[in-house]
Formats: C-alpha cells, sequence, structure tokens
C-alpha cells in the first residue's frame, strides 16, 4: 500500500509541479492538495483487501492510451481532467457517503473539486472551440467507459463494502499509471516554456 501511496505522490508532483506545468498556471496549492487527496484516499481504507479477494475485478484500464505517447497535449489534458472528474462523481454520490468516514469522504470531494478547478482553466487555455469534441472521442472515452464499468460493477456487488475497497484500490492504481503521461505533458510545457 506504501508503494502505491509513493505513486501517487509521484503522479501528482511530476505533472503539478512549480513553474506552471501542463501549459497554464497551477495554482501553488495544487501539489499540496494532490498530496492530500492521496492521503485521504490511503486514510479511507476500512477493511484489508485480503477480506475481498473474491471480489477483485479486471477493470481494464485503458493504460496503453494513457501511457502512450500518441497523444497530444490538449488530449492529454483532456484525459487527465475526465479522470479527476469521473472521481469526484465516483465519490460524490449518496452510496459513497454510507461506505467511507463522511470527514475523510468530504476532505477528499473537496481537494478533488480544488484540483478540477485547475484543470479547468488548463483545458481553457489548450483546448479551443474546435477541440471540444475531444471529450467525446479516445481516450477520453476509454476513460468514460472504464468509469462506467466501475458504476456497474459497485451496483452488482450491490455498493458492499468489499466492493467500494476494490473500487478504492483501483482508482488509486489507475491514477499511478498516469504519471508517465503527466511526465510527457511536463517535458511538453517545459519544451514550449
Amino acid at each position: 500500500m506504501a508503494f502505491v501511496l509513493s505513486l501517487l505522490m509521484a503522479l501528482v508532483l511530476v505533472s503539478y509541479g512549480s513553474g506552471g506545468s501542463l501549459g497554464c498556471d497551477l495554482s501553488q496549492n495544487h501539489v499540496l492538495v494532490g498530496r492530500q487527496n492521496l492521503r485521504l484516499l490511503d486514510q479511507m481504507r476500512r477493511l484489508s483487501p485480503r477480506f475481498c479477494l473474491q471480489d477483485r475485478k479486471d477493470f481494464a484500464f485503458p493504460q496503453e492510451m494513457v501511457e502512450g505517447g500518441q497523444l497530444q497535449e490538449p488530449q492529454a489534458i483532456s484525459v487527465l481532467h475526465e479522470m479527476l472528474q469521473q472521481t469526484f462523481n465516483l465519490f460524490h454520490t449518496e452510496r459513497s457517503s454510507a461506505a467511507w468516514d463522511t470527514t475523510l469522504l468530504e476532505q477528499l470531494r473537496t481537494g478533488l473539486h480544488q484540483q478540477l478547478d485547475d484543470l479547468d482553466a488548463c483545458l481553457g487555455q489548450v483546448m479551443g472551440e474546435e477541440d471540444s469534441a475531444l471529450g467525446r472521442m479516445g481516450p477520453t472515452l476509454a476513460v468514460k467507459r472504464y468509469f462506467h464499468g466501475i458504476h456497474v460493477y459497485l451496483k452488482e456487488k450491490e455498493y458492499s463494502d468489499c466492493a467500494w475497497e476494490i473500487v478504492r484500490l483501483e482508482i488509486m492504481r489507475s491514477l499511478s499509471s498516469s504519471t508517465s503521461l503527466q511526465e510527457r505533458l511536463r517535458m511538453m510545457d517545459g519544451d514550449q516554456n
């Protein structure tokens, strides 16, 4: 678990470090919020994953699309925004309120909302109206399908504690998998500055 947390922290630090990465001006507080969100996700653990082995599932995270080098900066930012938005939506349901400690959950929601606000500014800077279709195709659509599968899984498992624990771990894994995409974005931005 500590390894996954370390990966997630690296994800946030690499992608949102100071210096206005992602071709936009992210707030200085963004890194701190990302770190806190990772700690919150880790603290939200209620069960040992060992007790939930029977509920494991491969959610088919579109890792190759997210980590692959074929995405241009607008697409990459769109994918990252979609991942945060879908994560926010997942943890902003009535069912999630019943599954988690409400204080931790509310802090996570607030942090995700702050990160989304920062990325909204990025999207506006790198995507014109002609790029608005990016959210309805390719990698961003794959992320939407991935999260749809998570919602279906939770419903099939009747939102059990084990199902939520598996989903919490999956969200941590999927966010850590986007590290190489975010590193590439940082390099793109470094080339432009």
